[in-house]
């Protein structure tokens, strides 16, 4: 079993920066592909980020270049600096771990999820 848990989440104005944390208890951490996801009111849960055990990243066409995910084996923590937010940006953010490096953005092969954190942007 695998417990995940966010924080880091908030409001701010666009062109901010936000920084979200992810902790994991469990099993062997750096084993798993991490992954960041977004809902926003409204709208289906959209792949956001992902980085595997030997660190290979992925990331949506719409934050790349503005977000960048990071992972801390020792301290089994995932880590999504998001610079240069803006309104499209705001959602609920979820942190997902799965065991195997395969299609990284697909939520359906996430086999844990976190309780999410909110992220606002103002325009």
């Amino acid at each position: 079993q695998v417990q995940l848990v966010e924080s880091g989440g908030g409001l701010v104005q666009a062109g901010g920066s936000l920084r979200l944390s992810c902790t994991t208890c469990g099993r062997p951490f750096s084993t798993y592909t991490m992954g960041w996801f977004r809902q926003a009111p409204g709208k289906e849960r959209e792949f956001v980020a992902a980085i595997t055990w030997s660190g290979r990243t992925h990331y949506a066409d719409s934050v790349k270049g503005r977000f960048t995910i990071s992972r801390d084996n020792a301290k089994k923590t995932v880590n999504l600096q998001m610079n240069s937010l803006e309104p499209e940006d705001t959602g609920v953010y979820y942190c997902a771990a799965k065991v195997t490096e395969g299609a990284p953005a697909t939520a359906n092969e996430y086999a844990y999820w976190g309780q999410g954190t909110q992220v606002t942007v103002s325009s």
